[in-house]
Formats: structure tokens, C-alpha cells, sequence
């Protein structure tokens, strides 16, 4: 199996704009898309490979059809023939709702599903850019019904100035929300469960306000202020700089000047790189793909070695 990449699945939302078009490249078909997809295979929006012998196949298939060697033998034993991570490139023209993502318990008991832990790796901020990430202070559960009735649950958050590069780890419960102005890489558990708490009372192009998930969002989230979001990391070039390395995915950064090897045989798990920055071939024993900004490549756990050449930042993630 050589390294594959996928067509992105592209979503129009309410907040979304241009830029994985006009910075990205992707060939949105609106004013208002969102998302793109990269790397899924939540069931509806299942990724399809775009290169090589295999092209067409839906990473479904390539799963059902090689398992261990695609996903690693310990990844294969704890997820079996569902992939656990799903990958993004996310446009935010404007804010996007404030939410919460339930934990693995919680998603499981309600929606038969995986929780959703996720990273942000900011890959564009226009000036002035914020999130939402936490409270500033300590709230009970209460308090923070009661600012939802007034239409002022926005003086209980967190926000944070953003600049390129700058990395946020959401971990479940962690009230959330992406400002306008923003692009970023998300990498995150394969769900899509999100709690909605607020919108900002706006409507959609039909006129309508979007559900919220207030009450189920309740028992979700984590009232308790935490500085435990921004991740610091290495940038020294052609040396890997983690960044997150959690039960549920692990993510290093690279920034490659130079031919580098990266040993993988004991992994035991794909690996994904996601560009954020410039171009390079990447090469596996089975083959080799070129990748840019913006483009996503998958290498099956059977890879031994990678080999990257050029000039490029790199996300790179697996499962330990």
C-alpha cells in the first residue's frame, strides 16, 4: 500500500467563507464553505482516494480490506474496522456557535459513538482573530443557566488573541468556539457529536435560528476554569516538536529544511501528515506523493520507513 490521498469532502456552512479555496485551494463551489474534510470515515461522509491503482476506494474499504496492515495491529485490536481520527481544514468568515463536545461515556450512552476530543493548529488569523476556549472563571451550573436565559453567556468566557502557529488542545467538556477570521487545522476523535449553547441568536438562510443543545449540553460540560488549552512545542527545524500526545491521537510538528528520515516500524499505527506550510515528496517503501498546502496524505501502518524532501511544515499524527 503506497501513500494515499483523498478527495476532501466540502461543507457549506453559515459561518464559512473563502479561503480554502483562495489560500488552500480547494475547489469549493460557494462563498460559504466551511470545511473541508481531509481524512473521514464517519458513516455519510466517508473519505474516497484520489491517487494511484486505488483510486475511488473509500477508506472504508481500504480498512475492511487490509485491516492490521493499514491501521497497525494494537490500533486494528482497540477500534477494529472504525477509524478513529477525522481530519480538517476549517474556514471561520464568521464566529462559529459557542459548543461543548461530550466525553467517550456520554457520547457512547447517548449518540452510540466516540466522544470528541480535538486540536486546533492556527493556520491563518486576520488581525485581532479570537476563540472562545474555557471560562474566566469558575461557574456553577447555575450561574451559568441563568446567563444563558439573560442573552449573556458571553461574559462568562475565555477569549484568546490567535496568531499562526499558535495550538489549542479542546479536550471533552471544554466550552469552545472559533472566531471569525480564523483558519486552522482541526484533528480530532472520528464524531460528530456537538453540543450548540449559543449562536448568537442568528438565522439561517431560510430564516430560521439553529437548534441549541442546552439541556443535553448541561451534563457535558466542565464548569471549572482551567488554563490547560495552549500547547507549547518545538519548532527547531528537521526535528520532530510534539505537540499533543493523548489516548487519543498523537501530534508532532516538523519543519523540514532538509531530507529527513522518520523510522516508523515500531509504531505500530498509520500516520497522517497534514501541510500547513510549503511542499515536499514524502516516500514510503510502496511509492511516493507529492503534497502542498492545504493536502492531506495517509501512510498505512506498514510503512517502516518515511522519507521527507523538500521545504515544508508538517502536522504529523498517529496513535501511540
Amino acid at each position: 500500500m503506497y501513500p494515499f490521498k483523498f478527495d476532501p469532502i466540502l461543507k457549506e456552512r453559515l459561518w464559512g467563507g473563502t479561503k480554502l479555496n483562495t489560500v488552500l485551494g480547494k475547489p469549493i463551489t460557494t462563498d460559504i464553505t466551511g470545511e473541508s474534510w481531509e481524512l473521514s470515515a464517519v458513516p455519510g461522509d466517508i473519505s474516497e482516494v484520489s491517487n494511484g491503482a486505488l483510486a475511488n476506494t473509500s477508506l472504508q474499504a481500504l480498512i475492511d480490506e487490509y485491516n492490521e496492515a493499514l491501521l497497525g495491529k494494537k490500533v486494528y485490536e482497540r477500534f477494529g474496522n472504525e477509524f478513529p481520527i477525522l481530519i480538517k481544514f476549517i474556514d471561520a468568515k464568521q464566529d462559529l456557535s459557542i459548543q461543548v463536545h461530550p466525553n467517550d461515556a456520554l457520547a457512547k450512552e447517548r449518540h452510540n459513538s466516540f466522544g470528541k476530543t480535538e486540536m486546533w493548529y492556527i493556520m491563518q488569523a486576520d488581525e485581532g482573530s479570537e476563540l472562545i476556549v474555557g471560562f474566566n472563571k469558575n461557574v456553577t451550573k447555575e450561574e451559568y443557566q441563568k446567563h444563558l436565559d439573560d442573552n449573556t453567556v458571553t461574559d462568562l468566557m475565555n477569549y484568546e488573541k490567535v496568531t499562526e502557529g499558535d495550538t489549542f488542545f479542546i479536550n471533552t467538556g471544554k466550552i469552545h468556539a472559533i472566531g471569525a477570521g480564523i483558519m486552522l487545522a482541526e484533528i480530532q476523535q472520528t464524531s460528530d457529536v456537538t453540543y450548540r449553547v449559543y449562536d448568537f441568536n442568528r438565522k439561517d438562510k431560510e430564516g430560521n435560528l439553529r437548534e441549541l443543545h442546552t439541556e443535553m449540553a448541561l451534563d457535558a460540560i466542565d464548569y471549572e476554569k482551567k488554563d490547560d488549552f495552549k500547547v507549547a512545542y518545538s519548532k527547531e527545524p528537521n526535528a520532530c516538536g510534539t505537540m499533543v500526545d493523548c489516548p487519543y491521537f498523537t501530534t508532532n510538528y516538523w519543519n523540514i529544511t532538509e531530507t529527513t528520515v522518520i523510522e516508523v516500524k515500531e509504531r505500530d499505527s498509520f500516520t497522517i501528515f497534514m501541510c500547513t506550510k510549503g511542499e515536499a515528496t514524502i516516500s514510503s517503501p510502496a511509492g511516493s506523493i507529492e503534497i502542498k498546502r492545504g493536502e492531506t496524505v495517509l501512510l498505512p501502518a506498514n510503512s517502516e520507513t518515511i522519507t521527507i524532501e523538500g521545504a515544508v511544515e508538517l502536522l504529523e499524527v498517529y496513535i501511540s
